[in-house]
């Protein structure tokens, strides 16, 4: 009976798709359709502050529940039948797509401690392969680990990263089959052999070694997924020993060596404060010595010399961070502490990369990245320059110590991705690698802007567009914008393959740098956070009301797309502002704020206090109830709109965007499409296979473009 319904569903809409030229096409509404799931209603309430709110789909939570999975499973059904029209553009997408991206490829060998490490992807194969040559680029090529054959019969599998041990002998690697970016399991294996010895850790979080080659550090998880322990264990040992453990909730914990191959360190941080500890790497018996107690609103990082230590700093009057420069003893005097790189109010400190004679620094100043590199022995400072005006670059520094280069990488809107070797001692800097675009890519043909919206508070937000030339800026152009604008992650402008499946279809596409990252320093970050949360969504909104002022699009042919907190984002704007969307997409969005965060036996709740506030105190309570998505969804118009989400999603659980697509179905007034696209095997970054990827992004392109009229 369901194949007859979904078959009876297909014919319909190509009946209607066939019999219909190009121009005259409908546009399918909600109405075109057999009706759409309907969540059972179970209304459960709850009380604070001596307020009441009732959530009619609170059930939704326990995936354990036959009919949880029953409604999940008719979501998904009706979402293929709605989009069933759509299936030859997906494909024409996903063609596209591969085309410009080179299926046989690798990265360009980076060298430590002896060899040459490198990974590489076949045509036809999902996962990637792990590679290395001792000594030369010459020598024999060693396989370390094929993710390929490690994901055979599995329906979900993410390789986490690995750490060889200093005698280049053994590995210790972290994966999961779920899709979970939290729950990992670390094993050991022998690289002679190519067997695993040692021990199993469920789990797992970060990992080291000690220069002993026998003995591991590394972290587990809580019951609420916070990395919370360190142990230690050697490879024949029958137990671990635990090393520290971080009880306050607030805190996460983690393990990590250095370049100098000299310590260890233990790190522990919440959202504003931190603190690490260390050993000497030679000695995996000796207590963990604090380097500074933690102080609130204090945080720094250790990066180790072998003469003298380096400690980025932050605090409430230096948001941006410095660079101190600390004796190895003595140090505990914060008057023997003297300023290297002193705080700029204009420039937030991105990262730091230390060899024997030279620091690099990357900063970010007008939401654009500088690297600069600081001579340890008097020299003049060098500046790496780039030359266009909306780019985006990262520092990749140098895994060797006596090095005298570092890496980075270079990109644009319309600019692959390029590699380059920066020679400290000429200033000369050498194209390693670029990204290749098979099926043909000229920057010429496209334009990139840099525009800024004013925000309602009178505030200047940035953002970067980029469209083909020639385009009319009449209103006509469909147009899809995008931002996170949370945690002060940045919202980079970058080379995007897929995008141009949009933009060679007539899209202006644009990147907004909205409050709640660090675009333009610590403080756009602080301006966006906390009580000052709507901000990020009354900038996103300035932003795409800049679109459609300046004629780049109109309000009936502008998306909108943002995953996670982004997915936040998007529930926000579009119950605050649904008369300026056609579209949205929310991708695993976290939009059940107030109910998550009261809740502190899921993942990231009470880490997240520093970050969205502790609702326990009415002050946060009334401020996230204001803004939250789910409890605001009203009985209004809103866009079509597509959510996805990951059953086995731990960052964002399952349950977000199920509730959210229940409640919008309940109260929505308009005809436009709402669909659910729950994928049942992965969690939160979707498909884990690199074709299956790009199969989610080619639906998700495929129900914008459809939405907007395009069909080919």
């Amino acid at each position: 009976m369901k194949q007859l319904y979904l078959t009876i569903i297909y014919g319909m809409i190509m009946i209607t798709a066939c019999n219909t030229n190009k121009e005259e096409v409908k546009i399918l509404k909600q109405s075109d359709f057999p009706a759409p799931p309907v969540a059972e209603v179970v209304p459960d309430t709850f009380e604070n502050f001596g307020q009441k709110r009732i959530d009619n789909y609170y059930w939704l939570k326990d995936k354990n529940n036959p009919k949880v999975i029953e409604y999940l499973n008719a979501e998904n059904e009706y979402t293929e039948s709605v989009m069933a029209s759509t299936k030859e553009l997906q494909q024409t997408i996903y063609d596209e797509i591969l085309g410009r991206i080179k299926e046989d490829d690798e990265s360009y060998p980076s060298y430590i401690n002896g060899y040459w490490y490198y990974s590489r992807t076949e045509k036809g194969k999902q996962y990637r392969t792990y590679l290395r040559r001792k000594g030369s680029l010459d020598a024999e090529e060693e396989v370390i680990f094929d993710v390929n054959k490690m994901a055979e019969g599995k329906s979900a599998f993410i390789f986490a990263g690995y750490s060889v041990s200093l005698d280049n002998n053994k590995v210790a690697y972290l994966f999961n089959e779920t899709g979970s970016y939290a729950e990992y399991v670390m094993k050991i294996k022998d690289l002679n052999t190519d067997e695993e010895i040692g021990f199993t850790v469920i789990g797992a979080t970060s990992v080291t070694w000690a220069n002993d080659n026998n003995t591991l550090f590394y972290g587990v998880i809580d019951q609420t997924l916070r990395p919370y322990q360190i142990h230690r264990r050697g490879l024949n040992e029958h137990q671990s020993s635990l090393i520290y453990e971080e009880k306050d909730a607030k805190f996460r914990t983690y393990v990590s060596s250095t370049k100098t191959k000299e310590y260890i360190f233990i790190g522990s941080a919440s959202s504003t404060t931190s603190e690490e500890r260390y050993i000497s790497a030679d000695r995996p018996l000796d207590e963990f010595k604090v380097f500074m107690p933690r102080v609130k609103d204090v945080e720094y990082s250790v990066f180790p010399h072998k003469e003298k230590f380096f400690v980025s700093y932050k605090d409430r009057e230096n948001l941006n961070s410095m660079i101190y420069e600390v004796p190895l003893t003595g140090y505990e005097d914060k008057s023997t502490w003297k300023v290297f790189l002193p705080h700029d109010d204009d420039a937030r400190l991105e990262g730091i990369d230390i060899v024997k004679d030279y620091i690099s620094v990357e900063l970010r100043r007008e939401g654009l990245t500088e690297i600069i590199v600081m001579s340890l022995n008097g020299g003049d400072t060098k500046k790496i320059v780039f030359p266009e005006p909306v780019y985006s670059a990262s520092m990749g520094g140098n895994p060797e110590y006596e090095a005298t280069t570092i890496r980075y990488t270079y990109t644009s809107l319309n600019r692959p991705t390029t590699l380059y070797e920066y020679n400290i001692l000429t200033g000369e800097s050498i194209k390693l690698k670029e990204q290749e675009v098979p099926s043909g890519f000229n920057p010429d043909d496209y334009t990139v802007e840099r525009l800024w919206a004013t925000a309602p508070d009178g505030v200047l937000v940035p953002m970067a567009i980029v469209y083909k030339n020639g385009l009319k800026k009449d209103g006509s152009n469909p147009a899809l914008i995008y931002s996170y604008g949370s945690y002060g992650y940045s919202t980079d402008v970058h080379f995007s393959a897929s995008m141009y499946s949009l933009i060679d279809r007539g899209f202006v596409y644009a990147i907004a740098q909205i409050r709640g990252g660090s675009d333009l320093g610590e403080q756009w970050y602080e301006d966006g956070k906390l009580l000052n949360k709507k901000n990020t969504f009354t900038d996103f909104i300035a932003c795409s009301e800049k679109l459609i002022n300046d004629g780049y699009t109109s309000s009936d042919k502008l998306a909108a797309m943002g995953g996670s907190a982004g997915g936040l984002l998007m529930g926000a704007v579009s119950n605050m502002r649904p008369d300026l969307y056609q579209t949205i997409v929310a991708q695993v969005p976290f939009v059940d704020v107030i109910n998550t965060m009261l809740d502190d036996t899921l993942p990231l709740t009470t880490g997240e206090y520093e970050e969205w506030g502790n609702p326990n105190e009415e002050e946060y309570y009334n401020y996230i109830l204001s803004y939250s998505p789910y409890d605001n969804i009203s009985a209004q118009d809103y866009p079509n709109i597509l959510v996805t989400g990951g059953i086995n999603d731990s960052q964002v659980l399952f349950h977000e965007p199920a509730k959210y697509t229940a409640k919008l179905r309940a109260l929505k007034t308009d005809n436009n499409i709402l669909i659910l696209k729950m994928n049942m095997e992965s969690g939160h970054g979707g498909a884990t296979g690199r074709y299956e990827g790009i199969k989610e992004t080619a639906f998700d392109f495929a129900f914008i473009l459809n939405r907007v009229g395009i069909y080919k």
